[in-house]
This record gives structure tokens, C-alpha cells and sequence, in this order.
């Protein structure tokens, strides 16, 4: 049977991808944010996962505000990505998991979500970078499996809908009757606006709160609207919705392997979690 050997959560703001393409990750401004995948790469490197169902938000490489499904999960045998005007090099592509895929998209419409199905799919930075972070030298040694969730265009799905979503999404990972090592990535936020009054708005305690959260009780944030959400972490910030989904793939008490917290990078929050049941 397969098994989610653990949880990652990180940030993915493009300027992440600008720091590496430019090699300053140990420049004073960066350094503290890199140093956090440290301890999450050699924990990679003992658990040596087979797949990684990376939990994400298009930002308009592969969906577009004409076409905008709230919940939707790659089907094909390989992944790219493409220019998406932020000069961010591209990176190499990533290999597909087409039958998991399906057992998953399956598992998920059993459990009453309906996903859209994406048998050819671009992937973008929020993407590629975590998976940049976690794998520097870009040999990547994991098949993969995106997962889309709606941040962009209103209505988005609920928190406690996501918190759902991704305990529907664990389940259908453990159904599966081959024996896997899967890592699952949860990538955005934490909190950040980039536009309007409240540009470079950041709710540092919030934050800190709501990754406790993820530790003790994931339910708490279920008890904030999406209004409420952007109100307290910024119309970007409600990225966390992806965190949410790939803490609710672990059933049980879960604990931190680590856990860093720094800020600014780009006007945004920065956050990373490795978590395991």
C-alpha cells in the first residue's frame, strides 16, 4: 500500500526563482529562508520518496480566469513549464505518475469532489520552485502529480472545504495498492498582498498561529470565512488554503520535523513546515 511518509509546506513567490537563478541564496536577505530546506533535504535524502503530489495555485500558465476550476488534478505521463514573464529560467520536466493519477481523480469523485481532469498540463512557478527548493540540482528523483486549487477567481472553495479535500485526497493516497513513498507538497502564502491599499500587507501573527494550527488543531482555520481569511493575511496570503489541503492528507496527530518562519522575502511571508504523522 502506498504511505505519505510526510508533509511539506513552503512559499513560492517568483523572486524565490530569481534568488536561485542568481545564486544568492546565501546573501543575508535570503539566507535565512534557504537554510530552512536544509534539514528538509537530508530528511528527503533518508526517506528517498518515490512520488510527489504537489497541492498548488495556477497563476494563469495553465488555467485562465475564462476557464478556472475550482479543484483540478494532472493525468499526464509528463509535466513542463514555460515563460511566464517573471524571467524565471525554466527548469527540466518533470515525470508523471499517470496511474496514480487516476486512482486519485477516481478516489476523489467517490468522496463527492469533482475534479477536473488535466491530461496535458503546464505547471508553473508555484510548481516548479518548490520543487526547486527541494531538489537544488533539479535531477529530479520523484514522479509527480499536480494538484490545483482555485486562489485566483471568486468564489474560491472554503477552508473547511479544502481541509476536506485534502482528507479525501489522504485517503485515496493510502487506498492505493502499490507500495509508494509519498511526499506531499502543499506550496503558497504565508501572508502577502501585492496590489491596492494594502500592498506589502503581512500579518505575521496570524501566520504563526495558523502553522501552529496545522500541529494541533487544522480545523481551526475552517472557522474563518474566505473574507475573513483575506482580511487577516491579504488577497494573496489566502494561498495558505493550499497548506491547509496537504496537512488534511495526514489523519491523525502529526508533529513538526521543522519548522522556520522569516520575513520579508518579496514582500511576502516566507513559511516552511515538514511534517510527519
Amino acid at each position: 500500500m502506498a504511505k505519505i511518509v510526510g508533509v511539506v509546506t513552503t512559499s513560492h513567490v517568483p523572486s524565490i526563482g530569481g534568488a536561485i537563478a542568481r545564486h544568492q541564496e546565501q546573501d543575508p536577505y535570503w539566507k535565512p529562508f534557504f537554510d530552512g530546506f536544509i534539514p528538509v533535504r537530508e530528511w528527503l535524502k533518508d526517506v528517498k520518496p518515490d512520488v510527489a503530489v504537489v497541492i498548488y495555485n495556477d497563476h494563469g500558465l495553465n488555467f485562465f480566469l475564462d476557464k478556472m476550476p475550482t479543484f483540478a488534478v494532472g493525468a499526464a505521463p509528463a509535466y513542463r513549464n514555460a515563460d511566464e514573464g517573471w524571467g524565471i529560467p525554466t527548469v527540466p520536466p518533470f515525470a508523471g505518475d499517470p496511474a496514480l493519477s487516476w486512482h486519485l481523480i477516481e478516489g476523489l469523485v467517490r468522496a463527492e469532489f469533482d475534479p477536473t481532469t488535466c491530461q496535458d498540463m503546464l505547471v508553473d512557478h508555484a510548481f516548479t520552485l518548490p520543487m526547486a527548493l527541494l531538489w537544488p540540482d533539479q535531477n529530479w528523483p520523484v514522479r509527480t502529480v499536480p494538484v490545483c486549487i482555485n486562489t485566483v477567481q471568486h468564489p474560491l472553495p472554503s477552508a473547511a472545504r479544502c481541509l476536506k479535500f485534502g482528507r479525501a485526497l489522504g485517503r485515496a493516497i493510502d487506498d492505493y495498492d502499490q507500495d509508494l513513498r509519498v511526499l506531499v507538497v502543499g506550496t503558497g502564502g504565508l501572508s502577502h498582498q501585492l496590489d491596492g491599499k494594502r500592498a506589502g500587507h503581512i500579518n505575521k501573527e496570524f501566520d504563526q498561529k495558523f502553522m501552529a494550527s496545522l500541529l494541533a488543531d487544522p480545523d481551526w482555520a475552517t472557522r474563518y470565512s474566505i473574507a475573513e481569511l483575506v482580511a487577516e493575511v491579504g488577497t494573496q496570503g489566502i494561498e495558505l488554503l493550499m497548506w491547509l489541503a496537504a496537512r488534511g492528507t495526514l489523519a491523525g496527530p502529526v508533529r513538526a520535523l521543522t519548522s522556520t518562519y522569516h520575513i520579508p522575502i518579496s514582500n511576502t511571508a516566507g513559511g516552511i513546515m515538514l511534517m510527519a504523522a
